[in-house]
């Protein structure tokens, strides 16, 4: 057996007592380690996007395009049993600066031309370009207004080339485009109506 100096009992037996003095590390509670196991688990989860926020949208609003024309930069209102087809050739179609569109069927015949013509005030030259010395003949007077900030003029027409006998053609200026219109039907009152008519739905663009 191993004997140790006297010199070294005294500090061997405190030693001893601290070791069985120092407090033993409680023994940790099951049900507690998964309550907290269960927890942190529960915290990781990804939480649920917000619902998205509605922006509001504009609804369309519905737009009739019967009786109503619009292409190369202009709109204009017309019969809507009748729709305008390009009468220039197919190798130089109408276009912004020029062009010549028509429409008709057993009741009504309609014709628009225009052309570039920046600063033109006066749009009279124009009746001469649609209305035909050879068939038509201008009645009645010259009637000329302002409408919408348009120079506008029209003239009542009869015609021999046609089995629609009454006509009436009208001229206007708008942006850098002057703009004739021309129309045989059957009935005496009916082109200054169809000339309203068209005239009302107009607006024109520029390029």
């Amino acid at each position: 057996m191993k004997k140790y100096p006297l010199l070294f009992l005294p500090t061997i037996l405190i030693l001893f007592l601290l070791i069985s003095c120092t407090p033993k590390a409680p023994t940790p509670d099951i049900n507690q380690q998964i309550n907290q196991i269960v927890a942190a688990t529960i915290m990781a989860f990804p939480t649920n996007a917000p619902p998205p926020t509605l922006v509001p949208y504009p609804t369309p609003t519905p737009f009739d395009l019967t009786g109503f024309f619009c292409e190369y930069h202009f709109c204009i209102g017309h019969p809507k049993d009748v729709s305008f087809f390009d009468q220039q050739n197919h190798t130089t179609p109408s276009n912004y600066s020029q062009g010549v569109i028509a429409a008709f069927n057993g009741n009504v015949f309609i014709q628009l031309i225009w052309q570039l013509a920046p600063g033109t005030t006066d749009p009279q030259f124009m009746l001469d370009l649609i209305v035909s010395s050879a068939t038509d003949t201008r009645t009645g007077s010259l009637d000329i207004k302002l409408v919408r900030g348009m120079n506008v003029v029209y003239t009542p027409l009869t015609s021999t080339a046609t089995i629609l006998p009454s006509g009436g053609a009208g001229a206007w200026t708008c942006g850098d485009r002057v703009f004739a219109w021309k129309t045989y039907t059957q009935q005496t009152e009916a082109p200054s109506s169809l000339f309203e008519e068209a005239l009302a739905k107009f607006t024109c663009g520029q390029n």
